[in-house]
């Protein structure tokens, strides 16, 4: 009986109910806040899992400080930037100017486009406090639609707020699901445009249907917007919104780019036996003489596989510039390697970081792969064992540069400069009350961090307590309508994630990490990554209701009562989650990416 109990616990599928059950029951039954709930179902999936069990708490710590390492600075420059947006006056500038270009008949335009660009970098609740008093005021001149700026507003911050990074839940998805953070904002604009349009005509349907007036919102006084001439200038206030998006964009294109460019040119290698892509005589100064025991493991393991008389040769050089006849013998081995299985059966070198397409190759299955794919993959590790060595295209010259100016972590740094210059600039503030501005930013944005982190290292374990392999041969076996099938899968469990615990942000990490255990390719799903997590993220939209603080933000600063928000935020959020999930399996069926 014991021992039946303890092989049911080990199965990988069991360990995933435990784990999604402990999160929910957590946070909707016991209270729990939601990192210590993610943090506590990690460790018990970790523990459920095989492994030695003095690692089962300590790689929960990995896994928690790898996904803090690679989102937690472009989160905390997002809450610097959306705080001095807000207290600079740059985003009521961004606000105005969408009116004085539209007009007042069309401020519900307006209203989907603030919130739409704002909450890029601020997070939903910040951008429906902004922009709340200016329906407020557009209804005291017309005393009519109220309901359609209201609804417009949560329209537009809805949507860029589970489909674009940097905010939270898209962040991490495009973390845990291994998508560019660029891709990830060019496609989740792309899907969230038309999503936008769709609400918009729902919110002028919902307004005739429901014809609301503003009410107060008790005692408290209406804040006075600041004068027109208080305000810093449209380009400044944009600024800080579209710098990260432009830089990281446009290392997203020119790295898409570059490294087609090179596939090409890796292939050309494969077929044509053209081996002029590496700098030979380089190849032969990494690898000839010195102290192996200081070289790169991968390099060592590359060493390993040559043939005896060409480590012989290697390792017998008086000097790293002897290049003679050795030299020809070591490229006639490494193209022998190229040709052959060796490199794809050593995991230390099939585990090394490639590029989209190599990655691609090997996320297919190697025993998948034609002979041609196969050699081509291995010609990529080769220059992932000598990076150094390749001979780059002008393009992939500048895809160097662009790497380095699109790093999300020094764009977000960059643009939070900019934003902290026009606070002071506009403000007046000393340096002592930047400081106390940025300290109240930081602390919000740790709370994300947290849960963040917790919901990375939760997807981690999953992964850890083997989820892939025991759905791999159920995948294999559904045939060619698996993509969809997990892009439909991930939409309903984000949107069961959202029924059940009411956060987005937590439905999106949590989604995310299951389907990621799962491990859900391009190769399975027939399209690029990026479509599942917008799926995901189109789930989270769908189910919001009173346990969602979203709800309860759009309710009370709107003054409607619980049953007018369900007839409005409610239905208007699944109507939005249904569109993007069409629109999304629409551009992964013209537009796969693969």
């Amino acid at each position: 009986m014991f021992d039946s109990l303890v092989s049911l616990l080990a199965n990988p599928l069991v360990i995933l109910v435990i784990g999604v059950v402990t999160v929910i029951g957590m946070i909707i039954i016991l209270r729990v806040n939601a990192f210590l709930a993610l943090v506590t179902a990690a460790i018990l999936v970790s523990l459920l899992s095989s492994g030695r069990l003095a690692d089962k708490i300590e790689r929960v710590a990995g896994a928690f400080g790898d996904t803090a390492a690679k989102i937690g600075i472009v989160i905390a420059m997002a809450a610097i930037i959306g705080k001095c947006l807000m207290d600079s006056g740059a985003a009521d500038r961004i606000v105005r100017s969408f009116l004085k270009v539209l007009g007042e008949k069309r401020a519900a335009t307006a209203l989907v486009g603030s919130g739409f660009v704002l909450s890029v970098p601020v997070f939903f609740d910040t951008v429906f406090y902004l922009l709340v008093p200016l329906a407020r005021s557009l209804w005291k001149r017309t005393h009519k639609n109220y309901v359609l700026y209201i609804t417009a507003i949560a329209t537009g911050g809805a949507i860029t707020h589970t489909l674009v990074p940097p905010t939270p839940g898209p962040l991490i998805m495009a973390d845990t699901l291994g998508i560019d953070i660029g891709m990830m904002i060019l496609i989740g604009t792309l899907i969230g445009l038309p999503t936008a349009v769709v609400g918009l005509l729902v919110c002028r349907v919902m307004n005739r249907l429901m014809d609301l007036p503003m009410r107060p919102y008790g005692d408290e006084p209406e804040s006075e917007p600041l004068a027109d001439d208080e305000l810093p200038s449209l380009w400044v206030s944009l600024l800080p919104v579209l710098l990260p998006v432009v830089l990281i964009s446009t290392n997203t294109v020119t790295s898409m780019y570059a490294e087609q460019q090179h596939a090409a040119l890796a292939r050309r290698a494969v077929l044509q036996r053209d081996d002029a892509i590496f700098d030979w005589p380089g190849v032969w100064a990494e690898l000839a003489g010195g102290d192996r025991r200081k070289m790169p493991l991968a390099q060592r393991q590359l060493l390993e596989l040559l043939p005896a008389d060409v480590q012989q040769s290697l390792a017998a050089a008086e000097s790293k510039s002897d290049v003679q006849p050795p030299q020809a013998r070591l490229r006639e081995a490494l193209m022998e390697l190229a040709a052959g299985n060796a490199l794809t059966d050593n995991e230390v070198l099939l585990g090394l970081p490639l590029g989209n397409a190599a990655k691609n190759l090997r996320d297919r299955g190697i025993e998948k792969l034609s002979k041609e794919d196969a050699a081509v993959l291995n010609w990529c590790l080769l220059e992932a064992v000598l990076p150094g060595q390749v001979r780059t295209t002008g393009l992939g010259k500048a895809s160097q540069v662009t790497a380095l100016l699109g790093d999300p972590n020094l764009a977000l740094l960059l643009s939070a400069a900019i934003a902290m210059w026009v606070l002071v600039r506009r403000r007046g503030l000393s340096f002592a009350e930047l400081a106390k501005k940025t300290e109240t930013a930081l602390m919000s944005g740790g709370v994300i961090i947290l849960i963040t982190s917790g919901g990375g290292a939760f997807g981690a374990m999953l992964r850890q307590c083997g989820v892939k392999e025991a759905i791999e041969g159920m995948v294999d076996s559904g045939g060619q309508n698996v993509g969809l099938l997990m892009l439909l899968l991930g939409y309903g469990i984000g949107t069961v994630m959202k029924i059940a615990q009411g956060s987005g942000t937590v439905s999106m990490i949590t989604t995310s990490g299951i389907m990621a255990s799962m491990g859900v390719s391009s190769a399975m799903l027939g399209c690029h990554p990026v479509y599942l997590a917008a799926a995901i993220g189109a789930g989270s939209l769908t189910g919001s209701w009173m346990n969602d603080s979203g709800f309860w933000i759009f309710a009370r600063m709107s003054g409607l009562t619980e049953i007018e928000a369900l007839k409005t935020w409610t239905i208007l959020l699944a109507i939005l989650g249904v569109t993007a999930l069409g629109v999304t399996l629409l551009l992964a069926w013209a537009m796969p990416l693969v």
